[in-house]
């Protein structure tokens, strides 16, 4: 059993997996999600700064639920995040697709497949190497 203080409101709980917040308080956090949620869908011209402010949470957190990809925004939103390689402005996740796609090819080379050995020429045999059983 694993037990550990909450993060957040430092009540004790018993820690299985994830990050080390309570039920009660994950609970309020996925409240705050649904809220920050329906506001966007309602709000869709709303800055980050208004939507942090009116639904009071920190904009840290709204920029993790983008990271995550839990929260997405229109074409038309001022809402964006920065591509964490390249700094291309984006609509969810870490990267932009063309730093993706250059991710996943460098990727893809580190694991080429070696090219085989060319085989040694094959050596004649004549009836003298051969074994003899008496």
């Amino acid at each position: 059993m694993n037990v550990r203080n909450c993060r957040v409101c430092r009540r004790i709980f018993n820690h299985v997996i994830g990050p080390p917040i309570c039920p009660q308080c994950r609970e309020e956090k996925e409240k705050k999600f649904q809220e920050v949620k329906k506001y966007i869908q309602d709000q869709r011209g709303a800055t980050i700064n208004q939507v942090a402010e009116d639904c009071e949470v920190e904009i840290n957190q709204i920029n993790q639920w983008i990271r995550e990809e839990r929260l997405q925004f229109a074409e038309d939103s001022p809402i964006r995040v920065a591509c964490e390689k390249c700094g291309t402005m984006i609509r969810a996740g870490t990267y932009c697709e063309k730093c993706k796609v250059e991710m996943a090819n460098t990727l893809g080379s580190a694991y080429k497949k070696e090219a085989p050995a060319p085989e040694a020429p094959a050596k004649k045999t004549s009836d003298r190497d051969k074994m003899r059983f008496l």
